[in-house]
């Protein structure tokens, strides 16, 4: 890439500020654009609600941003196994499957971190690094032949090379672009709280596959658990009016008990799912990373690591040419590297999701079955658990190096 080559980035969540990090080291000109910028660093002794479980090859990308040791200094957990069993089987038992770390020869499979510390932490690393951060919201997109201006509300105007959309996935600039999107209907809702448990989490992640789709308990560094629960928008507006003691009973019973009881639960939020997949990643001048371009089923954890693997493919990509940042030929080979991976992960989110998600007799046998006949097959396991962790499949270099 050109060396003073401008860039502009809009979005600063996560995705964003990683870009940032990462386009800043090859000595691009780089502006991000964010309409609402964190106020003050995350509190060490608290634990927002919304967390992501980040895998090694994402751990490896924070670390070539500089992140990894600001997270690291706050709380997170490394969780060392997961299991996963299906309604009517029981954990860690038939009609479960148990990974492990020590099984692929990894000290843990990931680690739990809210968002909020990783964005603060990624901003951080990216203003330390040179780029340019303005709080305001994008009104409009133009393309021209060399370059694209974004016009920011109050009239200011940003002229660059290359536009890069990590504004999530709804992403305001896509719709600007005219970029259509695929969308899979999802009648589900994620409900997000933090509970504390009679027993020991044991460093573990546990998942169990209800009819109405899969809830979650991921492991906090403090003993508590943080829980997805994916379920039908009407349970959902159940499960959010309950009293405290109603909603512990609740998660109590659709996990099986596998902690023993819930003693207590934080403040809730519930969001709607989506499945989303943009048509195309690039146009000329412009392309988009992360949910902005995809948005899977939280169901296994992956949105938040493939938006990091497709920032630092684009950063490869533009950092392995002496060339024009914008150039759509350019462009093109991030959109050809990464959609045919993402395309992989979102249709085997979007099947396993209505495996499990139903109530139909023959399937919950072959589910079961299954569960079972993988947990033997060592093979195939060490294959999940690698893909899982972002140690296999085509990746980014940023992503094969320990820091």
């Amino acid at each position: 890439m050109r060396s003073g080559a401008q860039i502009i980035i809009l979005g600063g969540g996560m995705a964003g500020a990683c870009l940032a990090s990462l386009l800043a080291r090859s000595g691009a000109a780089i502006t991000l654009v964010e309409a609402r910028l964190p106020v003050r660093a995350p509190a060490d002794e608290s634990v927002e609600l919304r967390v992501s479980a980040i895998s090694r090859a994402t751990q490896r990308i924070l670390t070539a941003c500089g992140a990894w040791e600001l997270i690291a200094a706050g709380p997170i957990c490394a969780y060392e196994r997961m299991v996963v069993w299906d309604e009517a089987g029981r954990a860690q038992d038939q009609g479960s499957i148990e990974f492990d770390c020590a099984e692929i020869g990894q000290s843990n499979l990931g680690y739990i971190v809210e968002n909020r510390r990783l964005q603060w932490a990624l901003l951080e690393r990216a203003r330390a690094a040179g780029v340019r951060v303005i709080e305001a919201r994008v009104s409009g997109l133009c393309s021209a032949t060399d370059s694209i201006t974004v016009e920011l509300e109050g009239g200011n105007r940003l002229t660059a090379a290359l536009a890069v959309a990590a504004d999530g996935a709804e992403s305001p600039a896509r719709k600007m672009m005219r970029i259509a999107v695929r969308e899979a209907e999802v009648r589900q809702r994620a409900i997000v709280c933090h509970i504390r448990t009679a027993d020991p989490h044991r460093n573990t992640a546990w998942q169990r596959f209800l009819q109405s789709g899969p809830i979650a308990l991921l492991p906090l560094p403090d003993g508590r658990c943080s829980i997805v629960w994916t379920t039908t928008p009407a349970h959902a507006a159940t499960l959010m009016a309950q009293s405290e003691d109603e909603f512990c009973r609740a998660v109590e019973a659709a996990a099986d008990s596998v902690l023993g009881r819930v003693e207590s639960a934080s403040a809730r939020a519930d969001f709607p799912l989506r499945s989303v997949h943009a048509e195309c990643y690039v146009l000329p001048r412009f392309a988009l990373v992360g949910d902005a371009a995809h948005a899977v089923h939280p169901l296994a954890g992956q949105g938040v690591n493939l938006g990091f693997l497709d920032c630092a493919a684009l950063a490869e990509t533009l950092d392995g040419a002496d060339k024009d940042p914008g150039e759509l030929r350019l462009l093109r080979r991030y959109e050809r590297w990464r959609k045919g991976e993402n395309l992989l992960m979102l249709g085997a989110l979007d099947g396993l999701n209505g495996l499990f998600s139903n109530d139909n007799p023959l399937l919950g046998f072959l589910r079961r079955t299954g569960l079972s006949l993988v947990d033997r097959m060592r093979p195939v396991k060490t294959l999940f658990m690698r893909r899982a962790l972002g140690l296999s499949g085509d990746l980014p270099q940023v992503a094969l190096i320990d820091g």
